[in-house]
């Protein structure tokens, strides 16, 4: 066979749908006799419902159904990666609301604007009580309660009581915030339901990233079994970690379907995407780091606050994941690490594009950058000379997390050079010594992530077909990374098949027999290497099949350039695929497939550097992105312009949260970003340029030798930024500014600077850690969160 196909730059397969309007989301779904749903949301942050009137709405035209918390009848359930029992959320508030946006009624009409237009008449009565949407107030003795269940805010959390700065002769230390986001996909969340018929199971389309997790879900809420539910996912558009969960609403599409034996959907609108939908990130973080006075780390201490939202979504405990990534690329003798999951009047919060990781890095490189600040070393320096040593077997860190390989100071090198570090910083004290209104920032990050975390095997399966094409099926979800071109050259690499004759089939309960889904960048090292064994194993029974055809030892076939199995040798005489396949159903044989889960050597450690470079306008704080360079190693690399797109959206993601993105709450509980023109996602024209680059160290015990990419780029990204920014004011003696560093924050900094005045960015932590069961960074197990 001609030489392979791996690593070459291969257009992706599913662009040519997309682009020209083919592609079918849930919203496009609209199955015959379909009905609409829409929500009554509650107003007050925090209250109690005295009575909800329903009376006009169920007069009105188109009308079906009315639902509240007591005529629905399915009982309260936790999204994804369930915390605690106490947790679980009724699908529509059941005589407490807890946050502004929680559904309290639903309108089943035969139109959207009748459902819709019935919803907006109907009137909940509700008494506000106090509210606590701050993380830090939320865990004070005197907050407000929030769910009676659990009788506290504080779901869990441990405290570790060792001092790992002991014998630094310089700390350097900050509260940082790493702020609550929106994932703001460009699909919306949407649920269609349609109720059992003709020996059909009830159907759901999910707009989802695992459609055996919703399935899952939805036997939970209504009792069913297992052949009692399908689930499909259609096409998705983006997700980024939001998407695992059936959403409340959706079980409310689930039982009007049942209810009234007809399809009902469910498409979320863009104001209720910004208070519905898991929001991200949603850290406090107190931090504090030891030196020597040579620029040697010493020690970590952590205390961190995750936000888990109103019913505690998972991602108020992905401190765990933070926690396993503390130690990061560095040498770290001694780390202390405390934390605790919160409760909060607002919505739940999830994983977001890194889940747990970015706030790791985002906390050591703002460290680094502290320490080199306070002891006059240069950024970069700073961090080339804590690096780990390279290594190519697995190690363990002393928090545990199981490094399989890394060369940390390889991309830094490449990346400083790429960006002319050297240059950038002349520049740089050029305008410093001009005195520039416009000043020059340069951000250095280093990082280290885990991918394939969530689930180390995957189900997987490859089918010839008659005509000699081949079908994949796989337990990932695809939802715009490149998965049916990624696993298409994987299979036309073992087989031959041309990949424009390989399709994909996925986000199907009854395609698919099970499937981890699409989450912490598992899925080309994962799911790939699943649909990888499968065209092993399928090209092993295709060789026994031409052998016999051949009258020649298995061991001889070989694929040919022609596609069709042949004698290494013997050119002119081969078997095509099509022909394979009849051979392996004639006298009623089986088909030519393999199916199976494919058990992975566990979770891999992709990493980084990057560099980025910003001006900033000392007069007006505004912040403009000039160049930003990526060099990330996610392993062997099959397809560089997939490995590129997943840098790109992950930088511009990264970028965004350290300049204009966050969901903001006032005093009172009340959303104050509730619309695209509110909340800060940035278009192409408030980005750079960015050069992504990248190394190569393949992952040990892994065939493909692939790390995940999906997430490396915000990793990156987000830090770099961020210290670019205070490196450009840190002439004025600038040490620190919150993301995002908006205009105005950067503005009231340089205005106070000016003026001999600095922020303090330090304060203690809350007290309440202390009364926390103990629990040491370097024990083994223990109540660690949650692990993306």
């Amino acid at each position: 066979m001609a030489g392979s196909i791996l690593g070459n730059e291969v257009r992706r397969l599913e662009d040519p749908e997309i682009l020209l309007g083919k592609g079918i989301y849930v919203g496009d779904i609209t199955p015959e006799g379909m009905a609409y749903v829409a929500f009554t949301r509650s107003t007050v942050p925090h209250g109690t419902i005295t009575s909800i009137d329903t009376t006009e709405a169920e007069g009105m035209p188109g009308v079906l159904k009315v639902y509240t918390a007591e005529n629905l009848g399915v009982k309260p359930f936790q999204l994804i990666f369930p915390v605690d029992d106490a947790l679980a959320r009724p699908p529509l508030a059941d005589g407490r609301v807890k946050f502004v946006g929680e559904p309290v009624a639903a309108v089943v009409a035969q139109t959207p604007g009748e459902a819709g237009g019935a919803a907006e008449t109907n009137f909940a009565d509700i008494e506000p009580v106090p509210a606590v949407t701050g993380i830090e107030a939320a865990t004070s003795e005197d907050a407000p309660v929030i769910l009676e269940a659990l009788g506290k805010n504080v779901v869990t959390g441990f405290h570790d009581p060792t001092d790992p700065l002991d014998d630094a002769d310089v700390v350097v230390k900050a509260r940082l915030s790493n702020q609550r986001v929106a994932a703001a996909p460009m699909e919306a969340q949407g649920t269609l339901a349609v109720p059992p018929r003709d020996g059909e199971p009830l159907t759901v389309y999910a707009s989802s990233q695992g459609v055996h997790y919703i399935k899952s879900m939805i036997k939970g809420a209504f009792g069913l079994e297992d052949d009692q539910v399908r689930v499909v996912g259609p096409l998705v558009g983006g997700a980024f970690g939001a998407k695992f969960s059936l959403p409340h609403e959706g079980a409310v599409a689930i039982k009007a379907a049942m209810d009234l034996d007809r399809p009902v959907q469910w498409i979320e609108t863009r104001s209720e995407n910004f208070t519905g939908m898991p929001h991200g990130r949603a850290q406090v973080q107190w931090v504090e780091m030891g030196f020597k006075k040579d620029g040697s780390v010493t020690g970590l201490r952590c205390h961190v606050l995750g936000d888990g939202g109103a019913y505690g979504g998972f991602g108020g405990g992905l401190f765990g994941s933070t926690k396993m990534m503390s130690q990061g690329v560095y040498n770290i003798p001694k780390i202390a690490f405390s934390a605790a999951f919160v409760l909060t009047n607002t919505t739940q919060t999830g994983a977001y594009r890194g889940a747990g990781r970015p706030e790791a890095t985002a906390l050591l490189e703002r460290l680094m950058d502290m320490g080199a600040a306070e002891l006059g070393i240069d950024a970069a320096e700073i961090r080339r000379k804590n690096f780990m040593e390279p290594f190519d077997q697995p190690l363990m860190t002393i928090v545990g997390a199981p490094y399989d390989s890394g060369n940390y100071a390889l991309p830094l090198d490449v990346a400083l050079k790429e960006s002319g570090y050297d240059r950038l910083r002349q520049e740089q004290k050029e305008r410093r010594d001009r005195g520039d209104r416009v000043q020059l920032g340069i951000g250095v990050s280093a990082y280290v992530e885990v991918t394939a975390g969530l689930g180390p095997s995957e189900w997987g399966s490859v089918t010839i077909e008659d005509d000699g094409s081949a079908t994949m099926r796989v337990g990932s979800s695809a939802h715009g990374q490149g998965h049916r071109t990624a696993f298409a050259t994987l299979v036309s690499d073992q087989l031959g098949i041309p990949i424009e004759r390989i399709t994909l089939i996925d986000n199907d309960t009854n395609e698919v027999e099970s499937g981890w889904g699409t989450g912490g960048s598992r899925s080309l090292q994962v799911a790939g290497n699943a649909v990888r064994n499968a065209a092993v194993e399928v090209l092993a029974r295709a060789k026994s099949l031409a052998a016999d055809q051949l009258e020649a030892s298995a061991d001889d076939i070989v694929v040919m350039d022609d596609g069709g199995l042949g004698v290494a040798g013997v050119p002119g005489k081969t078997v095509a695929w099509a022909e394979l396949a009849a051979l392996a159903k004639a006298d009623g044989g089986e088909p030519l497939q393999y199916a199976g889960v494919w058990d992975g050597p566990g979770p891999s450690f992709p990493f980084g550097a990057h560099v980025s470079v910003v001006e900033v306008d000392l007069d007006t704080g505004r912040v403009t992105p000039r160049e930003h360079y990526a060099v990330d190693d996610c392993g062997r690399i099959l397809n560089p312009m997939l490995v590129r797109g997943q840098q790109h959206g992950g930088i511009a993601q990264g970028l965004a949260q350290s300049l204009f993105e966050e969901v903001l709450y006032d005093e009172d509980g009340n959303p104050i970003t509730m619309a695209l023109a509110d909340y800060g996602v940035p278009s192409a024209a408030d980005l750079c340029t960015f050069t992504a680059l990248n190394t190569e160290t393949p992952a040990p015990g892994n065939p493909i030798g692939a790390k995940g990419i999906g997430e490396s780029g915000t990793i990156g990204a987000t830090p770099a930024v961020h210290s670019a920014v205070i490196d450009a004011v840190a002439h004025l003696g600038i040490r620190h500014i919150d993301m995002p560093c908006t205009p105005e924050k950067v503005w009231r900094a340089v205005r106070d600077a000016e003026q001999g005045t600095h922020a303090d960015i330090w304060s203690d932590p809350p007290s309440f850690f202390a009364s926390l069961p103990e629990q040491k960074a370097t024990d083994p197990g223990g109540d660690e969160g949650v692990q993306a």
